[in-house]
């Protein structure tokens, strides 16, 4: 078995007296003339500014500190993880993983409603508390496999629930098809989606009809991408200077890609509450990982392989943003697809959006496969 070590955290003083004074001597803009739509608005960019200006983060740090964390050194990566043990008799172990941009701190609600579960949230390589991979890039195969060690050789649970969002979508469904003996079942919000070649090959016009519709919007949402896999370093440099460009670049994707209007960036709050758009920030800030959490747009784990069909028990829940995905393709994908539901209310960051909501399908469905 690989080792653990408790984590504690704590920011020093120093740190947050530095990041009060850069936010108090933040030059913020106006809105350009005719600015397009998308993207962050100079109000709502400036409440947000204000708001962690006069942030307490002494108190969301002991909420944080509430949940058992830990490191433990994989191969050349130390992979920072909540985990709190599950309530009654041999409890389901469930592993969440966070994608870009936001952080395990994210998704600690949803944990906390499944005191019945084992829970563990970790924090992929590069990303919060996490070191880089030390050699080599970061690569879907390679997250699969370290995550996969850290529930098997670290933690010792012989069988798991998996769920991935985002970055760690694909790492999700990799990990079910590589390790079927492991894996109970898979929870699945960001649905397969086949590589070009594949896609070429279907011929059902609502799958076509699907593809198209994310094509024409490629050019427009998919910039931040672009970007961070073209000019990282360019861009971390200005985002881990300015805690006020950070926090905008950051909120700018939590704004449009939740389950709420983006051309009402303040409603994004109904979904994430500010204390925890600002906990996200935070962690970018002081951990200065903003420039490592590129390292998957560029290294290669954003571009899609080719992944195995999954075999295990699936639940696909389709996200708000992706309302029209095929129900045909996840058939064909997950061979052994429990449940095909599209969710009423949640996006992107479904279990932080609605975390109750998704608690309790991740209990039917692990009812539904004999775990509880």
């Amino acid at each position: 078995m690989i080792p653990v070590r408790p984590f504690t955290l704590h920011v020093p003083d120093a740190v947050l007296d530095d990041l009060r004074d850069r936010l108090a001597r933040s030059r913020l803009l106006e809105d350009s003339p005719r600015r397009p739509a998308a993207g962050m608005s100079a109000q709502y960019h400036r409440q947000l500014v204000e708001s962690w200006r006069d942030f307490d983060w002494r108190e969301r740090e002991r909420w944080l500190g509430a949940h058992p964390q830990f490191l433990a050194d994989i191969e050349d990566t130390t992979i920072h993880f909540a985990h709190r043990r599950g309530t009654g008799e041999n409890p389901p172990a469930l592993l969440v993983m966070h994608g870009w941009p936001h952080t395990f701190a994210l998704q600690l609600e949803f944990a906390d409603l499944l005191p019945d579960f084992s829970v563990v949230v970790a924090s992929l390589p590069g990303f919060a508390f996490s070191t880089p991979y030390a050699a080599g890039p970061i690569t879907e195969r390679r997250l699969a496999a370290t995550m996969h060690r850290l529930m098997t050789d670290v933690l010792g649970y012989r069988r798991y629930l998996t769920y991935g969002e985002d970055v760690s979508a694909n790492v999700n469904d990799l990990i079910a098809a590589s390790y079927p003996d492991a894996v109970a079942g898979v929870l699945v919000t960001h649905a397969h989606f086949p590589t070009p070649d594949e896609r070429r090959q279907s011929a059902s016009p609502e799958e076509r009809g699907f593809f198209a519709r994310l094509a024409a919007s490629h050019d427009r949402d998919g910039a931040y991408g672009h970007v961070q896999a073209t000019r990282p370093d360019t861009l971390a440099v200005a985002l881990n200077d300015s805690p006020a460009g950070l926090i905008g670049w950051l909120t700018e994707k939590l704004v449009e890609w939740s389950d709420t209007p983006p051309a009402e960036p303040v409603a994004v709050e109904r979904r994430i509450a500010r204390e925890r758009i600002l906990t996200e920030a935070m962690i970018y800030w002081v951990t200065q990982s903003i420039g490592t959490s590129f390292r998957p747009y560029y290294e290669g784990a954003d571009t899609p392989d080719p992944i195995p069909p999954v075999e295990v028990p699936a639940a696909v829940f389709i996200q708000r943003h992706e309302h029209d995905y095929p129900e045909s393709l996840a058939r064909t994908f997950y061979r052994d697809l429990r449940v095909f539901e599209r969710l009423a209310e949640g996006g992107h960051f479904a279990v932080a959006e609605v975390p109750g909501a998704m608690a309790a399908r991740t209990r039917a469905f692990a009812r539904e496969i004999g775990l509880l």
